[in-house]
C-alpha cells in the first residue's frame, strides 16, 4: 500500500514535469507565431493549452484524493500541497502563451510587434522558455542552488521589459496607439510568465528544505554591523 502511495507522488512530480516542459514549448511557438505572423502556429498553440488545463485537473484530482486516502503529514503534506500550488503557477503560464498566441492571431495577416522591436520580443521569448526548462530541471533534481538561480535570471526579463518600455515612452515613436497597447500587453504576458517560473523554484525549496527562498536567500549578519 505505502509502495503505491509513493508511486502516486512520484506520478504528480511526473506530471508538473509534463506541464513545464508543455508550457515552455508553448511560449517559444507563440513567440514565433507573433513575430512570423504564423497563423496556423497560432491556433496549435492555443489548441494546446487544453492539454496544460487538463494534466492540472488530474493532478488536482490525484491530488486531493491523497489527501482524504492517506491523511499524509510532514514531508509528504508538504509535497502535496506545494505541488498544487506549482500546478496553479504552471497553468496560468499555459494561459499567458496562449494570450501571446491569441494576440498573433487577433492581428492575421499583419504583425502585432514593429520590427525595430522583433529582436528584444524573441530574446524575452527564448528567456521566457529558457527559465522554465530550468524550473522542469528544479522539479526533476530538487536541486536548491539551481532553483535558487532563477531569481537572479529572471533580472534579465526584467531589464528587457524595461526597454520595451523606453521605447514606448520615446518621443520618437511612430506605430499609433493600438501597437503601443500590443507591445505593453505583451511585455506583460512575458514578465509574468517568467515569475510562474520563478515562483515554481522557489516552491520546490520550500518543498525541499521546508523554508521559503526569500529566508534562504537573506544575508548573514555579521556580529556587530
Amino acid at each position: 500500500m505505502r509502495d503505491a502511495y509513493h508511486e502516486e507522488l512520484d506520478s504528480i512530480g511526473e506530471s508538473l514535469v509534463e506541464m513545464a516542459r508543455l508550457v515552455g514549448s508553448a511560449i517559444g511557438r507563440a513567440t514565433t507565431a507573433m513575430l512570423d505572423a504564423d497563423l496556423k502556429l497560432a491556433e496549435s498553440v492555443i489548441a494546446a493549452d487544453q492539454k496544460v488545463d487538463d494534466l492540472q485537473h488530474d493532478l488536482e484530482a490525484r491530488a486531493i484524493a491523497l489527501l482524504a486516502r492517506q491523511q499524509p503529514v510532514a514531508t509528504d503534506l508538504r509535497i502535496v500541497v506545494t505541488s498544487l500550488r506549482m500546478s496553479a503557477d504552471l497553468e496560468r503560464s499555459g494561459d499567458l502563451a496562449q494570450h501571446v498566441a491569441k494576440l498573433a492571431r487577433l492581428r492575421f495577416p499583419d504583425r502585432a510587434v514593429p520590427r525595430d522591436l522583433h529582436a528584444t520580443i524573441l530574446e524575452m521569448g527564448q528567456l521566457a522558455q529558457r527559465l522554465m526548462a530550468k524550473a522542469a530541471e528544479v522539479i526533476i533534481t530538487k536541486d536548491v542552488d539551481l532553483a535558487l538561480q532563477l531569481e537572479q535570471d529572471d533580472d534579465e526579463m526584467d531589464q528587457l521589459h524595461r526597454t520595451l518600455f523606453q521605447h514606448l515612452m520615446d518621443d520618437r515613436w511612430k506605430h499609433g496607439i493600438e501597437t503601443a497597447v500590443d507591445v505593453t500587453l505583451l511585455g506583460r504576458y512575458y514578465e509574468r510568465f517568467a515569475d510562474h517560473a520563478v515562483s515554481v523554484a522557489k516552491r520546490v525549496v520550500y518543498l525541499v528544505t521546508g523554508e521559503h527562498a526569500d529566508e534562504l536567500q537573506q544575508p548573514t549578519q555579521v556580529d556587530g554591523v
